[in-house]
């Protein structure tokens, strides 16, 4: 390889260039958005310009959102506000909200596919004694499996319930409208879509009055204390504004992962593809190579100058099988041999020719299936 190829856009997207220049400038003039003199406003300025620009992508109202210090926050928020709400998470939810729920939150069941079992949440919220808060995930970080959030969130209001969605993948890879959705909570990541590291946001639906996570002083109109990160808050704004072209290239960037696949599967056709039948991410692919486990797989690509990951980003350095692939149905072995791939917007045919080319030089040389 001349240059190392980068298929890990779900752990974090490349920075756009615009989105640097922006942080440095706002970094360089300072300012606090509590303050009223003019550099104070000036910062204040840019903390709700960004705020609009994000309310803008995802259509909801400015005042609805709050900034916080990345998506594992906003979900952390998000589920400190059930109370004594019984509490319902899907299966595959994303690690920081199953450890922000706890043993005490029912896991509902997804298919092979991976969607939610909507006939067991409308039974779970029927027999729930007290009005229930329930979490599930617009699309799934490893699969990118996209969840049917306003047929759930219908489910969830007629029981008087509350819905959290985690968009964080989604967002700036799909369209995603708040309104639309029809959901209480969602939570947003900015380096997920081009924006810096660092930096998200928990959208609050108007009227729903929460407590404050953090306390200590007025910011986010008391919901989130403490001085505001103006220059990351300034990238994701930038981020937002960009992301609408990102979004136009969804269809091309598809049709790559889809050349992808379908040349894996000709190489090996028991290699399975996890959530491959049904609405998905269109950069996101999870796949076996059978008899390979997945921490090889990366490290072996790594040194041929691929970047992929063995599932989340947040869960790599663990070495078991993916939480997510074994409620879909997978063994702990076949769990063990998949991989995810997530393309994006500076993924080019060369690559996926380059990655496929390794992809059958390691199956071949490790695995004890090959046979092409």
């Amino acid at each position: 390889m001349s240059k190392a190829v980068y298929l890990d856009y779900n752990a974090t997207a490349p920075i756009h260039q615009q989105v640097v220049e922006a942080m440095a400038a706002v970094m360089t003039a300072g300012g606090n958005p509590s303050s009223v003199h003019q550099s104070g406003r000036t910062a204040r300025n840019r903390v709700e310009e960004a705020r609009a620009a994000l309310a803008g992508l995802i259509n909801c109202k400015s005042p609805e959102i709050i900034f916080t210090s990345g998506g594992t926050e906003a979900n952390n928020f998000a589920l400190s506000t059930a109370g004594d709400r019984p509490l319902f998470i899907s299966a595959t939810e994303h690690d920081s909200v199953l450890a922000a729920a706890g043993e005490a939150a029912v896991r509902l069941p997804v298919d092979s596919h991976g969607i939610l079992n909507l006939d067991v949440l409308r039974a779970a919220l029927a027999a729930a004694e007290t009005p229930a808060f329930v979490s599930v995930m617009l699309a799934n970080n490893e699969t990118g499996v996209i969840q049917p959030i306003r047929a759930i969130a219908d489910i969830v209001h007629k029981q008087d319930g509350l819905l959290h969605c985690d968009a964080i993948q989604a967002v700036g890879k799909i369209p995603v409208d708040f309104n639309e959705f029809g959901v209480d909570m969602m939570s947003v990541s900015a380096h997920k879509f081009g924006g810096p590291q660092g930096i998200g946001a928990l959208v609050l639906r108007e009227g729903l009055a929460v407590p404050a996570f953090i306390r200590g002083g007025g910011q986010e109109l008391g919901r989130r204390a403490g001085t505001e990160n103006v220059a990351a808050i300034a990238g994701l704004g930038v981020a937002a504004r960009t992301a609408e072209k990102i979004i136009a290239q969804g269809e091309a960037i598809a049709a790559l992962r889809d050349e992808m696949e379908a040349r894996i599967r000709d190489l090996s056709p028991a290699s399975r593809i996890y959530g491959g039948t049904v609405p998905r991410l269109p950069n996101t692919s999870s796949i076996e190579m059978p008899g390979v486990p997945a921490e090889l797989q990366v490290m072996s690509f790594d040194l041929d100058g691929f970047a992929v990951s063995a599932g989340s980003a947040c869960s790599s350095g663990k070495v078991k099988a993916s939480h997510v692939l074994k409620a879909m149905g997978a063994s702990e072995e076949e769990a063990g041999t998949a991989i995810r791939i997530s393309l994006g917007w500076r993924t080019t045919a060369a690559d996926i020719d380059a990655f496929i080319d390794s992809w059958r030089k390691l199956y071949k040389r490790k695995s004890p299936k090959f046979a092409a």
